[in-house]
């Protein structure tokens, strides 16, 4: 492979990438568009739950009650119905999704040490937001009911009894558990999928559909040559997309960043060379720029976005799909990219997904070079 030559089709594939000017424009506005689309819509954080309180026995002991949960950033009080029957319509219209009923004679029972029943009715229809309400209401309550048996046994002159076994609880890496801080990483693993195939789907298949692929094939370039030289505009591009996405996860989603940037760069090299001989395999194998697109969406976005731990775990996923998420780079990828910025791990931790990605990469370029032919057929 001579350099040379390698070199020559590289500029001439810069100066179409420079004339292209909306299919420039389009690749570094892409990942600043689904950063802040799935940065900001993307919120899996359960909080200002929409809330209707019934309380049938207005109580000090149930008002003070209600104002924690209205005072609690879980929960989002809407409203507090006279009666059943309107509370049920807040449920049933979507205006709230839980219903808490207080009975009448709450504060009574309590003062009497009975053991008074609190209604609480979640809507079901979103599985996930119902079950993590159910726990912030049923912590809420334990709260208050053991206050309150603190109240009764100090009344009573009985020492403080503390509990058998006590957890104290350190939430590492991620102190608010907020999910943008492992969303926006694994999106930039995603963007670089999508940026990578894309792209360089077109370039093959652009040759051939505009007749100039004769004149490439005429020359004495190699096919490893012409691949290589059209791989390294577009792995320039790739460089500044990740260097767009890793400053506005830091400076505009307020991601904390707490690994090397130069192993975030070695590992998105990588994965792009990997990425990009991908598109190049498509673009060689579809020869026509619409089926290397539709290609691309389903070879590479749609597994990167699906099955790479991005969007939904994988330990939740059948045995089969989790056995196919493992043959996509990806989701080596999105794992590394997280653990990199929340964890700060080193190469140490990360050589076997390193190593993987190195394999995936040199396999993807082989096939990319064997297949392509220099002929007419």
């Amino acid at each position: 492979m001579k350099m040379k030559r390698v070199m020559a089709i590289s500029k001439k594939e810069f100066i179409h990438v420079i004339r292209d000017t909306k299919s420039l424009v389009a690749s570094l506005l892409i990942p600043i568009t689904l950063l802040v689309l799935f940065g900001w819509a993307l919120n899996l954080d359960v909080d200002k739950i929409e809330t209707v309180i019934c309380d049938f026995d207005r109580s000090p002991k149930s008002r003070e009650l209600v104002s924690r949960i209205e005072h609690s950033r879980f929960f989002r009080v809407i409203a507090h119905p006279s009666d059943m029957a309107e509370a049920e319509e807040h449920i049933m219209f979507g205006r709230a999704a839980i219903m808490m009923t207080i009975p009448s004679g709450f504060g009574r029972d309590l003062e009497r040490d009975g053991s008074p029943k609190i209604g609480v009715a979640i809507d079901g229809s979103d599985s996930n937001r119902a079950g993590i309400g159910l726990g912030y209401m049923n912590n809420m309550i334990m709260m208050f009911s053991n206050e309150v048996l603190k109240d009764k046994m100090i009344s009573l002159g009985v020492k403080k009894i503390d509990p058998p076994v006590e957890m104290r609880q350190v939430v590492w890496f991620n102190p608010e558990l907020e999910s943008k801080n492992y969303i926006v990483p694994g999106l930039i693993a995603v963007i670089m999928t999508v940026i990578a195939a894309m792209i360089t789907a077109m370039t093959i298949a652009r040759e051939w559909e505009r007749g100039t692929m004769e004149q490439l094939i005429s020359t004495p370039v190699r096919g490893q040559e012409l691949i290589v030289g059209k791989l390294i505009p577009y792995i320039a591009i790739g460089y500044l997309d990740v260097f767009i996405s890793v400053v506005m996860s830091i400076w505009v989603f307020k991601v904390p960043f707490n690994g090397s940037y130069a192993l975030l760069f070695f590992i998105s090299s990588i994965f792009l060379i990997g990425a990009m001989s991908l598109g190049m395999l498509i673009s060689i194998v579809g020869k026509s720029q619409l089926v290397a697109n539709q290609m691309s969406m389903l070879i590479a976005f749609l597994p990167a976005f699906l099955l790479s731990g991005f969007t939904f775990a994988i330990e939740n996923m059948p045995m089969p799909l989790q056995f196919i998420s493992k043959l996509f780079p990806a989701t080596y990828f999105v794992a590394m990219v997280k653990v990199v910025f929340l964890k700060g791990v080193g190469l140490r931790v990360l050589w076997y997904d390193t190593v993987l990605l190195v394999v995936y990469c040199a396999l993807l370029f082989v096939l990319a070079k064997t297949k392509f032919k220099k002929s007419l057929e």
